[in-house]
């Protein structure tokens, strides 16, 4: 997992310089179309939130989340006419992702596949592939796959005319690189590691653009270091779930340097620990660092890009939390690397 950590930034390369020149061919397809489906599960789900709320904020167009069960068990059909469906998964060989593809095709949806398995059934499948180029990872815990999807999924917004600067994304893989040596040294890291290897549990959250990295940073604490791990946008956490932060269960908080749910997410560290609990950023700036009792820093990127570089702080966490609880992190109980639902 270490390894595959460090070699992001040339995966990220290699997958934003070969799909940049694919946005035409998006552009193209999603003519005529005015809503965005994306299909995903696990870690995939997770980039997928990010191009649901990138899609929303930047491009004007309403995104959702599939359901595959509607397809693949439930087997509605639904007038899909005028929708962009994309399908995302790590392999490209997950049963149920390219049997709700297919089913979107059938439904009138015009496809998009954004996966790491070039010739795979969901690449076959999809009327566009956006292939990413994380090569090959051994790890059960996505990292390069899944930082490289994120990259894909601002292609695909960028093809559906987002209105940002592109050469923000051409930074990103430069910026992951710095921010992975920053991380190992922060002071911060064995901190947070000492203070989580003590507690059953944590709450993980962040809003907007940054919540699928909350999410994300979740996931892998659930499955690499066993912890229960609850992510939630903030704005639900303190609907009521924030009554289960105190002191045996810290608030890990996600935020881009910039946007408008920083404010948020620094008064919700100020919140958490007003409560007598511990609050510990990713990101946020100095901000949300001077709210938290401890914090790793983000990435010097504008929000609607963040992401790619929020999670690589949060895998770091993870890789050293699961050394310091006696895990290996690389072939977690219970799992394999792909995944079959039905």
């Amino acid at each position: 997992m270490r390894a595959e950590i460090g070699e992001q930034p040339d995966a990220l390369r290699r997958t934003i310089g070969g799909l940049l020149p694919r946005m035409s061919d998006v552009g193209l397809l999603a003519r005529g179309t005015r809503q965005v489906l994306f299909i995903a599960r696990g870690s995939s789900d997770n980039a997928a939130v990010y191009g649901r709320y990138l899609v929303e904020s930047h491009a004007g167009r309403l995104a959702t989340l599939a359901a595959p069960s509607i397809a693949t068990t439930y087997r509605s059909r639904l007038d899909l006419s005028g929708v962009l469906a994309v399908a995302i998964s790590q392999s490209g060989k997950t049963e149920e992702i390219v049997e709700t593809l297919d089913w979107a095709k059938d439904c009138g949806a015009r496809t998009v596949a954004i996966t790491n398995g070039a010739g795979s059934p969901l690449a076959e499948s999809a009327e566009v592939a956006l292939i990413t180029e994380a090569g090959d990872e051994l790890a059960v815990p996505a990292t390069k796959t899944y930082t490289t999807q994120l990259a894909a999924v601002a292609v695909l917004g960028l093809g559906l005319g987002t209105d940002v600067d592109r050469d923000d994304l051409r930074r990103a893989p430069d910026e992951v690189e710095r921010l992975i040596g920053v991380t190992e040294a922060a002071g911060a890291l064995p901190e947070m590691v000492e203070e989580l290897a003590g507690v059953p549990g944590a709450v993980v959250s962040g809003r907007g653009i940054a919540f699928g990295s909350a999410l994300e940073l979740a996931l892998k604490i659930k499955e690499a270091c066993y912890l229960h791990a609850m992510g939630l946008s903030y704005a639900d956490l303190q609907h009521g779930p924030i009554a289960v932060v105190d002191e045996q269960t810290p608030a890990l908080l996600v935020a881009a340097g910039d946007g408008p749910t920083l404010p948020g997410t620094v008064a919700l560290a100020e919140r958490v620990r007003g409560a007598g609990a511990r609050a510990f950023g990713i990101g946020g700036g100095p901000g949300l660092a001077g709210a938290c009792s401890a914090a790793l820093p983000g990435p010097d990127l504008p929000e609607w890009v963040a992401p790619l570089g929020l999670i690589v702080p949060g895998q770091i966490l993870v890789e050293n939390l699961a050394r310091r609880l006696g895990v290996d992190p690389d072939v977690p109980r219970g799992l394999n690397k792909v995944t079959q639902t039905s």
